[in-house]
């Protein structure tokens, strides 16, 4: 195993086991929705060499490890129950945690997840029904909300993920009170990455958008204060800049990696920079390769260089400026302050940055 130069406290991976799906989103990064060749002996495999780089050549562990997984649809994967199985055996070595489209959840299946114990389980909610059932198919909000009650029934943390989009940010205000009123842990919602092509802006939320998307959060965070134990967190990228009490700051590729159905390896799912693939060179190797520590470097980004946030906010959403410019040394297109002269220290909350881990 070779020698790794740097190395987080914790390490994250996004696991993506196949790209079979029984949903077609409107909004998903996926081009097709075959399964992999890929099963249980392949994941296995992997999966000793994840162990191996968190516990090193000594045999002893260095760093955490968490495992969200996710698909396509992880449900639909008839070998996924065999993989949760392992996952609840090395409990000591990580956590893990599922990403689903939630509507594959059925009462028996949540049941089953209680023996295996996930931190949480999350599940995507694009809006209200009319909304969400236009992005991710006829019925599937209902599913979903079958999936978050059966979870909820057998006392299984649920996330609701909110992907902010042009034609669905202003809901996000309703789907934080429709978590709240089912009780879930965490409401949590982020701006939606485009793939590559001549459409990426009509896609993404213009500057002015993306200033009233802010706005909302803000304003259901306030509202979801008033009661309740559901969390509402703005801790993704320029959401301080309307009531987050911390800077997000981008760890793709330091703390957090992502793996492809086929093995490709990804600083993250929505920033798709090839570092090699893990069926063909160990997890230790690429870490350490050249890409990915292009990825880690110090950077200045364009438009950002006289704003007070500049160094702790890191440019916001590398990942967006990645789809849209093709560069990681841009400014985050959405944000309000790039290009403008702002010259104001970061507040000293501001400062605290907290590496978000959930993806």
């Amino acid at each position: 195993m070779s020698a790794v130069s740097f190395l987080p406290p914790q390490l994250t991976l996004q696991w993506h086991l196949s790209d079979a799906c029984n949903l077609r989103c409107t909004h998903c990064y996926q081009e097709d929705f075959e399964p992999e060749e890929f099963g249980l002996a392949e994941w296995l495999r992997f999966l000793d060499d994840y162990l191996a780089f968190l516990a090193g050549a000594g045999g002893k562990s260095r760093i955490g490890g968490h495992i969200n997984v996710t698909g396509g649809e992880p449900f639909a994967l008839r070998d996924f129950p065999a993989l949760l199985d392992v996952f609840a055996k090395h409990r000591a070595q990580f956590g893990f945690a599922i990403l689903s489209n939630g509507t594959l959840i059925d009462r028996a299946m949540a049941h089953r997840l209680r023996k295996w114990r996930p931190r949480f389980v999350q599940v995507s909610l694009d809006g209200m029904p009319v909304t969400h059932d236009r992005i991710r198919g006829a019925g599937s909000h209902a599913r979903a909300i079958a999936g978050i009650q059966a979870l909820l029934a057998e006392s299984i943390p649920v996330l609701i993920a909110f992907t902010a989009q042009p034609d669905n940010y202003r809901e996000f205000g309703e789907v934080a009170r429709l978590g709240r009123e089912l009780g879930v842990m965490r409401v949590w919602s982020d701006r939606v990455i485009p793939s590559a092509g001549p459409d990426v802006p009509a896609q993404t939320l213009s500057r002015e958008q993306t200033a009233e998307y802010l706005q909302i959060m803000a304003r259901a965070q306030a509202e979801n204060q008033k009661g309740g134990k559901t969390e509402l967190p703005l801790q993704r990228a320029l959401q301080f800049l309307e009531g987050g009490s911390s800077i997000y700051q981008c760890t793709a590729g330091e703390s957090l990696i992502t793996v492809m159905p086929d093995g490709t390896l990804y600083p993250c799912r929505r920033l798709p920079i090839v570092a090699g693939n893990v069926y063909q060179q160990s997890l230790s190797q690429l870490y350490s390769g050249d890409v990915m520590q292009d990825v880690r470097r110090p950077r200045s980004f364009a438009g950002c260089e006289d704003c007070g946030f500049a160094q702790v906010c890191q440019g916001g959403l590398r990942c967006l400026a990645w789809a849209v410019h093709g560069s990681l040394d841009q400014a985050d297109p959405g944000c309000p302050l790039a290009r403008e002269v702002v010259r104001k220290e970061a507040p000293a909350a501001a400062r605290r940055v907290i590496p978000i881990r959930v993806a």
